[in-house]
């Protein structure tokens, strides 16, 4: 175990309480909480590690998780356990968080071989693929996402997010993985179908969702854009959205090769070598910029190039690593996954949240645990380890 895994496991171990991996431990706003998307992410590392105590403490954030479920089946976004408080979100509620949970029920039952846990869990599970569902709103397999509605908060990307949507996908294969559901399956078939029809332009299509805007405002692109809305499209490089079609292996063998040549070049581009979270900036000569500075509940971060605005963000690049090494790039997963701990070891092993792309310097959050989950998901896949759910059905 190199000192960078070391360092990474370490910063995890001390994240951990009796409900749950904490999303920092330093006590910042909400970090000492009990996070749906922090916390899975952290136990998906946690789980491939394989450390007793570490999968304990993903079970206790799932079952937290489920304790506080909504009765209609929203996943919180994070619960203070002491408090009693539970969020579902702040100017929005979270779509994102349903996805993940069912994502680490059966993640940790399928590495635990608990079949058990994800029997007991399936009220819940079934509560949140139906009421994703409702999130369609026009029964057209597709999600609509508020603005601020999933992990990227004070960025202004709304409507049909292409990273939900494979967040759901990644779900439904989950709870496939363990139950022949045919009419599941069925919906899978249309989710999956909408996503690669609807967000890359094709010579030829046929029954796209917003025929008008993918004919007027949708070009040929080497990535998959970040959404679209009634409106039109939303064409920013999502990086999160673009590494989950690497890991969930979505479309053919030549867009895979043309996102991973992108990635590369723009991460070539840039003083990090790092991909950013969304790309290009939104900056003060763009039509998203009041909507951008709006978007926030106490004080603006969104400046250009930092945070989800062009930003670097360790976790985004440990799932964009991932991507490459299940496409057949070891080296450049490897090549990610030492810039990764290069960023995580600024600081004294500072492990912060993001990084300014243009300045190099930290932003956000020291400590963070996502940040050093980061370390631990890519390096244990390039050690042979891989979840369930990533091969297409």
């Amino acid at each position: 175990m190199n000192l960078a895994y070391q360092q990474a496991k370490s910063l995890l171990q001390k994240a951990q309480s009796p409900n749950g991996f904490l999303a920092a431990i330093n006590d910042v706003a909400n970090y000492k909480r009990i996070w749906a998307r922090d916390g899975v992410i952290c136990g998906l590392a946690g789980l491939l590690d394989g450390d007793k105590t570490l999968v304990k403490t993903m079970k206790a954030t799932l079952e937290t998780l489920a304790k506080h479920q909504h009765e209609i089946g929203n996943i919180p976004s994070n619960v203070d356990v002491e408090t009693g408080e539970v969020s579902f979100g702040g100017l929005a509620g979270r779509v994102d968080t349903l996805a993940w949970f069912v994502i680490g029920v059966c993640q940790y039952a399928h590495v635990t071989e608990d079949t058990t846990f994800f029997k007991t869990h399936k009220i819940a599970i079934d509560k949140c693929l139906k009421l994703m569902q409702a999130w369609e709103f026009n029964n057209g397999d597709l999600m609509y996402v508020p603005r601020s509605g999933n992990w990227a908060d004070e960025y202004p990307t709304e409507g049909f997010i292409l990273y939900d949507q494979l967040l759901r996908l990644w779900a439904i294969r989950c709870v496939l993985h363990f139950e022949d559901d045919q009419k599941l399956q069925t919906k899978y078939n249309a989710i999956q179908n909408k996503i690669e029809l609807n967000y890359k332009k094709r010579d030829h299509a046929e029954n796209v969702y917003h025929p008008n805007a993918y004919n007027q405002q949708l070009d040929k692109m080497d990535y998959w854009v970040a959404s679209l809305e009634p409106a039109g499209y939303q064409t920013q490089f999502d990086a999160f959205a673009n590494s989950l079609v690497l890991i969930l292996d979505i479309g053919q063998t030549q867009d895979q090769n043309k996102l991973l040549n992108y990635c590369k070049t723009l991460k070539q581009d840039l003083s990090l070598k790092s991909l950013p979270a969304f790309w290009p900036v939104i900056t003060k000569d763009d039509k998203d910029w009041d909507l951008l500075t709006n978007n926030c509940k106490y004080e603006f971060r969104n400046y250009p190039y930092q945070f989800h605005n062009g930003g670097t963000w360790p976790m985004v690049n440990g799932f964009y690593g991932i991507g490459c090494y299940l496409q057949g790039e070891k080296k450049e997963a490897e090549a990610v996954l030492e810039q990764i701990n290069t960023l995580n070891a600024k600081a004294n092993w500072g492990f912060y949240e993001n990084f300014d792309s243009k300045t190099q310097e930290p932003n956000g959050v020291k400590y963070c645990t996502w940040s050093a989950a980061a370390t631990m998901m890519l390096t244990q896949f390039l050690n042979g380890k891989q979840w369930i759910g990533l091969k297409n059905l």
